[in-house]
């Protein structure tokens, strides 16, 4: 068995890395010649090798300096710049609004790549904030810059492929990268053992739509990466205001956030078997006329003192058993 530390070893998550860059700059060779399956299939193996060469060197232990930087390169040309200049290889009218569009993207990827890596070296983040990215990752920002061509290649021209809305979307996801709004994080989702089985089932499902619509398929996954970006925020700021959910499981927190739910109703948590059993008895007692309480006419006669007294007492007893006295109509 080859050990860990072997050059082999080691060289292999910046091999991965190679691998990506060359990936992302084969798309803008294949927009060249016309060929757009090809350069968005290039882009999404670009965006499935960045996903793999992290998680093999920190498996491998083969972390380093270099990888890091190397890694940084890669996704600026992989997702920002070869994804530019396929748009505008589509839309080549020579328009200058096109390029200005483009490179915007770009530099919009490289200062959002520059800040993921100043965040890494920020030890006073909160515990929480491993399980969000801060604006669109790389590989997800490059794909939906993409998904007007995507869309495109599919079902044909529309309002979708107009050249206004192809460079409006363009700046708009731009934006989104360098954006502050926090998005989830699939490096911190843990499955629970019981959807490992739906789970895996699940994967099969998409690997078949992928082989058999690969376009819609990649079109509704970038759709529905969009969907999450309101509940990603809510999680976040939930987060913020709940500390003590800060270093619990998923399921304890979602205890955390139903108790907390019930009391802004004004709901109350379900009486014990004890004190449940103790209302029906009084309840009981008290319809059998044994509980000094009986609202018949043959008490209209008696001392009003002593009647104060008894209703007194009874309300004293219905909040002893935490429960409250049905009032009379």
């Amino acid at each position: 068995m080859m050990a860990r530390d072997t050059p082999g070893v080691r060289l292999l998550p910046n091999a991965i890395t190679v691998l990506a860059l060359c990936a992302g700059l084969s798309a803008v060779q294949f927009a060249l010649i016309g060929n757009y399956q090809m350069s968005i299939a290039s882009i999404g193996i670009a965006a499935i090798l960045d996903s793999l060469d992290g998680r093999i060197a920190r498996l491998l232990d083969a972390t380093s300096k270099m990888g890091a930087e190397l890694d940084s390169l890669s996704d600026a040309i992989s997702f920002g710049v070869a994804p530019a200049l396929v748009l505008y290889v589509w839309h080549a009218d020579g328009e200058r609004i096109g390029w200005i569009a483009s490179l915007v993207f770009a530099v919009c990827m490289v200062l959002r790549l520059a800040r993921f890596n100043t965040f890494l070296d920020d030890t006073e983040q909160p515990p929480y904030a491993a399980e969000f990215f801060v604006g669109v990752p790389a590989p997800a920002g490059g794909l939906l810059g993409l998904l007007p061509l995507i869309v495109t290649l599919e079902f044909g021209n529309g309002w979708w492929s107009a050249q206004w809305f192809t460079w409006l979307w363009t700046v708009a996801i731009a934006a989104l990268l360098i954006s502050r709004i926090p998005t989830l994080s699939l490096k911190t989702v843990k499955a629970s053992p019981k959807f490992v089985a739906p789970l895996l089932v699940g994967v099969g499902l998409l690997a078949a739509a992928i082989i058999s619509y690969p376009l819609i398929a990649l079109a509704v996954a970038l759709v529905l990466y969009l969907a999450h970006v309101p509940y990603s925020v809510y999680r976040h700021r939930w987060l913020a205001k709940h500390p003590e959910a800060w270093d619990v499981p998923p399921r304890e927190r979602r205890a955390i956030r139903r108790s907390r739910g019930q009391r802004r109703l004004g709901l109350r948590r379900p009486i014990s078997g004890r004190v449940a059993g103790a209302a029906r008895r009084a309840v009981r007692l008290q319809r059998n006329g044994h509980g000094g309480y009986s609202p018949g006419p043959h008490r209209a006669g008696q001392n009003g003192r002593a009647d104060g007294e008894d209703a007194g007492q009874r309300r004293r007893s219905w909040r002893r058993i935490g429960l409250r006295q049905r009032g009379n109509h």
